[in-house]
């Protein structure tokens, strides 16, 4: 997915931040947060956890996408 996303915006520094939502429900989860981090280590990006649920992370996940973005420009 990561090189699809460089692909079309033909552009190394895309922000890219790699979410996993729901944390709330910790017996439904699919990926392990082990897992989640090697995936975006592996993509050279963050990785956090999120529930809109019970705001778990949500007001830093969004605070990191604007660092994200400055960075990129």
């Amino acid at each position: 997915m990561r090189d699809q996303i460089i692909r079309v915006k033909r552009y190394e520094r895309v922000p890219m931040i790699l979410v996993g939502n729901k944390v709330d429900l910790e017996g439904e989860r699919e990926v392990s947060y082990g897992e989640g981090k090697a995936l975006a280590e592996e993509w050279s990006c963050p990785f956090m956890e999120t529930s809109a649920k019970n705001k778990a992370s949500v007001d830093e996940l969004f605070a990191e996408i604007v660092r994200q973005m400055n960075y990129a420009a």
